[in-house]
């Protein structure tokens, strides 16, 4: 099937003819007619398979058919909601891409940028807003944007929307638009709180799934280096320059381990930048340039960046540190191996995140493949049936003193060297 045979306009075809696009994606093939008939969608496909053209291309053809060229005023008229800065970036460059041949206008409300640009770029009107849902509400309540006369709305990755606590924020948002729309419902996995939300949000949907549940893309390579944490550091410089890697992103638990490690790759003369959460809206773009246009070869990145990035054949992605959320590997692997396009999945684990890594295989149902000979002394990765001593907490990541005798106090101090700790209930003695 061609991209003609969607039933798609001239301008459409020819912006995605532009991008060299000639074949759709399964889940595009599935889409886009069942959107251009006018009906709610739930869709489920993993990460990578195409799916922001699925709603994109269609969305601007629904537009497009029903536009007042003699309106002056430009209203709202599509509403796309993203649970980040980053993936609402992208879908707005998608807008732009495959609209550019059609008279449409795109803003990105998002929170990490200029408030007042945004509030200017509102009131010279605009037709497709693309919105994180925070930002959103914030304009909301200062009366800078109308959404009472939205045709379209669509959630994109709906399960990182909910993961990340945004499910008030949306309730408060579906209450300001009007019942009669068409509303689409994109997640890379559809749980049982997907279905949910798409019960009280969508009208009779027609339900889309392109991928396994939990799955991986059969294209993407992975494999595990069992290894000492002091270690790490050193095993990724050796990867990146014996290999001779030219873009390679990798994934860290915190901002702050993102920021050293950065500082150690460059260290080791290896071109790095960070991208975190407390990165300006203006350095993350350039942390996104430099590596896109390979001024850096490696990004290192928390999971902000695990379901807002569309780089154009990534071939390497590393699990520095094991995310402690196990769908979150998936989502990190699904940054390479892309539109077909085959990629490599490396993750560094030490034996403390051994039961990280038990978790991500049940719920893969199958084990990730060891590399035998890491070039460092072998490490195992079993984990035992009892939870590990003070090992971090799975949702907190803090110290989990519940499996000892006693927990320590809050602000208690250990006692000095060659002193006794009093024992709890002991008076003080009187002088």
């Amino acid at each position: 099937m061609s991209f003609d045979q969607l039933g798609l306009t001239e301008e459409l075809l020819k912006a995605v003819a532009e991008q060299g696009y000639s074949t759709p994606t399964p889940v595009q093939q599935q889409a886009i007619p069942v959107i251009l008939d006018g009906k709610d969608v739930l869709a489920g496909a993993q990460t990578g398979t195409g799916k922001t053209a699925s709603f994109t291309l269609p969305l601007l053809q629904r537009l497009f058919e029903n536009i007042n060229l003699h309106q002056k005023s430009r209203r709202v008229r599509a509403l796309i909601l993203a649970p980040t800065r980053e993936l609402a970036l992208q879908v707005v460059e998608s807008v732009k891409t495959y609209g550019k041949h059609l008279p449409f206008r795109v803003e990105a409300i998002v929170g990490g940028a200029s408030i007042n640009m945004q509030i200017r770029n509102l009131r010279h009107g605009c037709d497709i807003v693309v919105a994180t849902p925070g930002r959103l509400l914030d304009h909301v309540q200062q009366r800078n944007i109308n959404l009472s006369q939205v045709e379209i709305l669509v959630l994109d990755e709906a399960d990182r929307m909910l993961d990340m606590g945004f499910l008030p924020d949306i309730r408060k948002i579906m209450a300001l638009l009007p019942k009669q729309r068409q509303s689409l419902l994109f997640s890379a996995t559809v749980a049982n709180e997907i279905k949910t939300l798409a019960a009280q949000l969508l009208n009779n949907p027609v339900e889309i799934a392109v991928s396994r549940q939990n799955a991986t893309a059969d294209n993407v390579t992975e494999r595990v280096y069992g290894i000492n944490r002091e270690y790490k550091r050193a095993l990724l410089s050796y990867l990146i320059g014996s290999n001779n890697w030219k873009q390679v992103l990798v994934f860290v638990r915190t901002k702050h381990g993102a920021d050293r490690l950065e500082k150690q790759l460059i260290e080791d003369g290896i071109r790095s930048t960070a991208l975190h959460g407390d990165k300006t809206q203006g350095a993350r773009n350039k942390a996104l340039e430099q590596f896109k246009t390979g001024k850096v070869s490696v990004l290192v990145a928390t999971d902000v960046a695990a379901r807002g990035l569309d780089i154009d054949d990534l071939p390497h992605v590393v699990n520095f540190d094991l995310p402690q959320v196990p769908e979150d590997y998936i989502h990190r692997i699904g940054r390479t191996g892309r539109a077909g396009a085959s990629g490599e999945a490396l993750s560094l684990v030490s034996p403390e995140e051994a039961y990280l890594l038990a978790d991500i295989e049940k719920l893969l149902k199958r084990e990730i493949p060891r590399v035998a000979d890491t070039g460092y002394e072998p490490v195992s990765l079993k984990v035992n049936d009892a939870p590990k001593k003070n090992a971090p907490n799975k949702t907190t990541g803090k110290k989990d003193f519940r499996h000892t005798k006693k927990a320590p106090a809050r602000g208690a101090k250990p006692p000095a060297q060659g002193q006794k700790r009093k024992p709890q209930g002991e008076k003080r003695r009187s002088r």
